[in-house]
C-alpha cells in the first residue's frame, strides 16, 4: 500500500504534512542516487573509452553514498527494515510488549539526540577541512550525520503511536503509512 492510499480497515493515509516530509525525503534520495548512478557510469565510460578518469568522481560516489545512507535511514526506520530482536516482543503478553517497545522508543530517541550532538560536532571540526579533488568544505559531509539522526528521529516520532501498538510488523494495516 502506498502512502496516499487509505486501507480497508479504516485507517487512514497520514496528514498533508507528513506525506510531503516523506515525499521530500524519498525525492532527495532519488536525486542522490541518479547524481551517484550518473557520475559513476560516466567515470566508468571515461576509463573505458580514454583510459582517463574524472578526478573528482570517486569523491563525488563517495559523499553522496554517504547522504543516501542517512537520508534513507529514517524511511526504512518506517518500515521495520533496520535489524531488530522482534522475538522478545513477540513471546510477551501484549502489555509487556507494549512497555518493551515504549522503553526502546525512548532509548532510540535518546541515542538519536546524542548522535545528533555528535555529529554536529564531527560537522564543526570539519569545518576549515576540504575534500582532496572537490576542494569542498568537509563540513557538509559530515552534516549528513546529525541530518540523518534528525530525520530518523522526526520518523519515529511520526510512526511512535503504531510502533508502541503494533511494533514494525508488516501485517498491521498501518504498516506502510
Amino acid at each position: 500500500m502506498s502512502i496516499d492510499e487509505s486501507d480497508a480497515g479504516g485507517s487512514r493515509p497520514p496528514p498533508l504534512a507528513e506525506r510531503i516530509f516523506l515525499g521530500l525525503n524519498a525525492a532527495l534520495i532519488v536525486a542522490a542516487l541518479i547524481v551517484m548512478a550518473v557520475v559513476v557510469g560516466w567515470n566508468v565510460t571515461l576509463r573505458f573509452a580514454t583510459d582517463r578518469s574524472l578526478p573528482w568522481a570517486d569523491e563525488v560516489a563517495r559523499y553522496t553514498m554517504i547522504w543516501l545512507v542517512f537520508l534513507g535511514a529514517g524511511l526504512a526506520l518506517r518500515e521495520g527494515a533496520h535489524v531488530a530482536l522482534s522475538s522478545l516482543q513477540g513471546a510477551l503478553p501484549a502489555r509487556a510488549a507494549f512497555i518493551v517497545r515504549a522503553i526502546v522508543l525512548v532509548l532510540l530517541l535518546v541515542f538519536f539526540a546524542v548522535m545528533i550532538r555528535i555529529g554536529w560536532d564531527y560537522m564543526m571540526r570539519a569545518q576549515f577541512q576540504l575534500s582532496a579533488a572537490l576542494r569542498m568544505k568537509m563540513s557538509w559531509v559530515y552534516a549528513a550525520m546529525p541530518v540523518g539522526f534528525a530525520l530518523m528521529g522526526i520518523h519515529l516520532l511520526l510512526i511512535a503511536r503504531r510502533y508502541l501498538r503494533h511494533g514494525f510488523d508488516p501485517a498491521t494495516p498501518e504498516a506502510h503509512q
